[in-house]
């Protein structure tokens, strides 16, 4: 019998010891591990066509996910507009996302280290040499890769273009 799409998705929402366990299967597989993180506040098709090209750079994607606290702390006290958990879920809906881990720091840089990813992708409002763990990816021989966003496409639009229908 095989597994429930519920049991999957839940399946993709992992602790750090969790992910270590299968980065390690990963990697001994050969498989090109994809990295990138964000807030994720409210999901759009900007975010969609993102992370879909993130995937495109390897076999398995991983994305951080920034914790509520950690969301406060960035974005400012009236975010995130939902909890880490609707957005860890909506996240792992996604067929491309193969691994979603919160981490409460106001960057993944310890993540990064830790996963060692092969790739790690931020979007093209980010230089390279701006971007929270570049370096240790390309120490470790990966690459860091820009991805141009969809023009039209924002959390903040939206909450903004939402405050206005008031």
């Amino acid at each position: 019998m095989s597994q429930s799409k519920h049991h999957l998705l839940e399946t993709k929402l992992v602790g750090p010891d969790k992910l270590m366990l299968l980065v390690r299967q990963w990697k001994s597989t050969g498989k090109r591990i994809v990295f990138t993180n964000g807030c994720f506040d409210i999901l759009h098709a900007g975010h969609v066509d993102y992370l879909s090209r993130a995937a495109d750079h390897g076999q398995v994607l991983i994305v951080g996910l920034n914790t509520d606290h950690s969301v406060k702390r960035i974005k400012g006290p009236n975010r995130p507009l939902n909890p880490q958990q609707a957005r860890a879920k909506l996240l792992a809906s996604l067929f491309f996302v193969d691994a979603v881990v919160l981490f409460d720091q106001d960057t993944p840089e310890e993540l990064i280290r830790l996963i060692g990813p092969h790739i790690l992708v931020k979007g093209g409002d980010y230089q390279p040499d701006t971007i929270a763990g570049a370096s240790n990816v390309i120490q470790d021989k990966g690459r860091v890769v820009t991805i141009p966003l969809l023009e039209g496409y924002s959390t903040s639009g939206l909450i903004e273009k939402i405050r206005s229908l008031k």
